[in-house]
């Protein structure tokens, strides 16, 4: 009987990370489909001539210079948002939560605007003006305060963290009427501005933002990986993971911290992207479940799938122009959300 229930747990572990290395590769395989697609067609032939050191110069420039930050890019945002929102749907007891229904988007698009409209940051009309990174610095400011919030208002209201998203919805909603307001007293040159911040492009990081990127989420990746066992426990409720030793009030604030950092970050340095953190760990699930050990880094390579394939999409649809990735990541995201919810009923867990 014993050897029975270790071999069925063996096959539930092998199962589970089988559907990792599954999802890893088809990471990969979307990776160089988008270094393939564009204004430009480039062959599987030429593109591994180009990795391997050799290559036409065009294609070398092409690869090296476009399509690869762009996508070091796309992995790395999509791989931070889809972590954060699936931490966040775990302290807070919500399968709503994520960077974009906490506020902090809205926040980061607030800071964005107040850096373009006062400190005439990232102009990109008439000439440019000021230091770009003055508005990644402000965005980055506008999402954590969005949580700085949040977290005050839950500790001094004594809020459950389930009731916490009704917070960062109302003070999203806040700081979506303040932009507007920002946007509605600057000129022209400024509104444009903002708007095409707030469409979000993953051709604007260069490798030095993608670096910052890809060592937050290695940090992120590895603090959620030491604590997969308390948000295993909190799956089971607040009061077991208690009876479990977990020490929830550090769990919760400690992982909505980091969770804010890495996806203010990617925000504040690509712009507003929506759905990618609320969708990829919902999907993750359908493959591995609510097991924390490999749900993580499922999360991430789904977050990282869904951008990649929305970039994709963005240089396909009308080339040579590219379109808004913020905006493709809403069409494609929100149909799949929605038809979440119809075949799930009630829940989404």
């Amino acid at each position: 009987m014993k050897y029975s229930e270790n071999n069925e747990y063996t096959r539930y572990i092998g199962r589970k990370w089988l559907a990792v290395i599954v999802l890893g590769t088809l990471m990969l395989g979307v990776s160089m489909l988008s270094l393939s697609v564009g204004a430009v067609r480039l062959p599987l032939f030429e593109i591994l001539r180009v990795l391997a050191g050799s290559g036409e110069d065009a294609s070398r420039t092409i690869i090296w210079n476009v399509r690869m930050p762009r996508i070091a890019t796309a992995l790395s945002v999509g791989i931070a948002l889809a972590m954060a929102g699936c931490i966040m749907q775990n302290v807070l007891r919500n399968p709503l939560a994520s960077a974009s229904t906490l506020g902090i988007s809205q926040g980061a698009s607030f800071g964005a605007a107040v850096a373009i409209v006062y400190f005439e940051a990232g102009i990109i009309f008439g000439g440019a003006a000021g230091n770009p990174y003055t508005v990644i610095i402000f965005a980055f400011l506008g999402g954590i305060s969005t949580t700085v919030l949040i977290l005050l208002l839950s500790y001094r209201s004594g809020a459950v963290p389930s009731t916490m998203i009704l917070a960062g919805v109302a003070i999203g909603a806040m700081f979506t009427g303040a932009t507007a307001l920002v946007q509605y007293f600057a000129d022209d040159v400024r509104v444009g501005s903002i708007v095409y911040w707030t469409f979000g492009n993953l051709g604007r990081p260069g490798w030095q933002e993608i670096r910052i990127l890809f060592f937050l989420n290695i940090a992120g990746f590895l603090y959620f990986a030491f604590n997969r066992w308390n948000y295993n426990a909190m799956e089971s409720g607040t009061h077991t993971a208690k009876s479990l030793g977990v020490n929830v009030d550090t769990l919760m604030l400690v992982g909505m911290v980091v969770c804010t950092f890495i996806s203010a970050t990617a925000i504040a340095f690509v712009g507003t992207i929506n759905f990618i953190g609320l969708i990829a760990p919902h999907v993750a699930r359908k493959f591995v479940g609510s097991d924390y050990r490999f749900l993580i880094p499922c999360s991430a390579f789904m977050g990282a799938i869904i951008m990649l394939a929305a970039d994709i999409a963005s240089r396909m649809i009308q080339p040579p122009a590219i379109l808004p990735i913020g905006a493709l990541t809403s069409f494609l995201g929100a149909p799949l959300f929605l038809y979440m919810i119809i075949k799930r009923g009630n829940t989404l867990k």
